[in-house]
């Protein structure tokens, strides 16, 4: 067996571990899970640490299971949290679960033949039935409340840390996930449970729940909650989180915030988020100290991300799109971007509208007439006669061209360039 801890461990993705672990897991393939909470119908990059551990885990020839928690999504774990979720309907959590398999299928093998081939299980499916009464008296009667007021996330949210207490309702939530973990380790062989830091004690519930009804041993291990060297909270933009739906987050969007990480969160984050060797990102490494002004750690780490969530395919169109700003992109790659992605591109550059029913149209009337990319037709005259302006990366040598329809990027918009830097996008109306 291939050491599963020892590689987490000079990842950097080991926060806490129940003694033993180790050792159980080197004495032969068993089943491990990891809890996914589906408030969205999308992973966002937050996700990536567990769903990268769970990968490890089926890499090391181990059994990886997902649990989409139907049933405790529709309380909301108070973990973390200063304030209780909403809470959601059957129907948005199907829809949401489904949404997220398909997104795991891209890092886990869930469809070959192989023994440790990777399952996804629903906690609603064993908890719909469950009366009240029947679980708090099969499952409550062996937990008892000094033993959940001791864990952390209960203790900050009692002690005035959170304004409004702690509803019953979010009380259960560790009961109810220890109750999944004793659900597995019955009926899938599943004696380790895996998280992040933060659910150290709801895990912990889960194993002593299985000692205390099995008299059984079961294993706890936990990742660090990720942090950015600038103290900033790791996946959050301005616009919000990373998202891995291609539809919330567009894979140059995605591309672009892997490429434009620090250098010390590079070193970090290529050794959490990518499969890369030891010995390939010790090489990285040292590579990128030699001229860091290069980037070619965090574009080694873009491409590793990127390629792996959205495709080959979705890489290249990320780096050619990327070029339109920083390169010497040609029109024909301008022309093949996707709306999506032209949007993204140059998001903030300066807009302006033009009914499609004035072209074609003199190159300066486009420009310092029906627009304003310039204050006055004899500025535009001048910027053209020096060879400072083009057209969807096109240099425009002639004051008299004229532009019409077979200029429009995906017939409806104009990319005008002045100088090196200054972009704007007419929009046909």
């Amino acid at each position: 067996m291939k050491n599963f801890v020892e590689e987490l461990r000079w990842r950097g993705m080991i926060q806490d571990i129940m003694p033993g672990t180790e050792e159980k897991l080197m004495e032969g393939s068993t089943a491990a899970y990891v809890g996914i909470d589906p408030t969205a119908d999308s992973l966002h990059i937050g996700h990536m640490v567990s769903i990268m551990i769970l990968k490890h885990f089926q890499n090391c020839g181990h059994k990886p299971i997902a649990l989409v928690g139907g049933a405790t999504g529709m309380i909301g774990d108070p973990s973390m949290k200063s304030q209780e979720r909403n809470l959601l309907d059957e129907e948005t959590l199907n829809h949401n679960v489904a949404c997220i398999k398909a997104q795991l299928s891209k890092f886990l093998d869930f469809e070959s033949d192989v023994e440790n081939k990777a399952e996804l299980v629903n906690n609603y499916d064993w908890m719909k039935n469950f009366s009240f009464l029947d679980f708090t008296r099969d499952i409550g009667k062996h937990i008892t409340v000094n033993y959940m007021m001791a864990k952390d996330s209960v203790k900050k949210r009692l002690s005035g840390e959170a304004r409004d207490g702690m509803s019953f309702t979010e009380f259960t939530y560790q009961l109810l996930q220890g109750y999944d973990f004793l659900y597995l380790y019955e009926h899938k062989g599943c004696t380790l449970q895996m998280g992040g830091a933060d659910q150290w004690g709801n895990i912990t519930t889960g194993s002593e729940l299985i000692r205390r009804i099995l008299g059984k041993e079961a294993f706890a291990l936990t990742c660090p909650l990720i942090t950015k060297a600038d103290g900033g909270k790791f996946g959050k933009t301005e616009k919000g989180n990373i998202w891995l739906d291609p539809e919330r987050t567009s894979p140059y969007q995605f591309y672009q915030f892997w490429l434009n990480v620090s250098d010390s969160d590079a070193e970090k984050y290529i050794k959490i988020f990518t499969m890369l060797t030891k010995e390939e990102i010790d090489a990285a490494i040292a590579q990128h100290a030699e001229a860091p002004e290069r980037r070619e750690l965090q574009k080694l780490l873009a491409k590793e991300v990127t390629t792996m969530v959205h495709g080959a395919a979705e890489y290249e169109n990320a780096v050619a799109a990327s070029q339109m700003l920083f390169g010497n992109a040609t029109k024909d790659a301008l022309m093949s971007l996707d709306e999506k992605t032209f949007l993204a591109v140059f998001d903030g550059v300066p807009t302006f509208e033009v009914a499609a029913d004035k072209f074609p149209l003199g190159i300066i009337d486009l420009l310092a007439g029906e627009s304003q990319v310039f204050p006055s037709k004899g500025e535009c005259r001048k910027m053209i006669q020096a060879n400072g302006v083009s057209i969807n990366k096109e240099k425009v040598a002639d004051i008299n061209a004229q532009i019409g329809s077979e200029s429009f990027i995906n017939g409806k918009y104009i990319l005008a360039q002045k100088g090196k830097k200054n972009y704007f996008i007419i929009k046909i109306a």
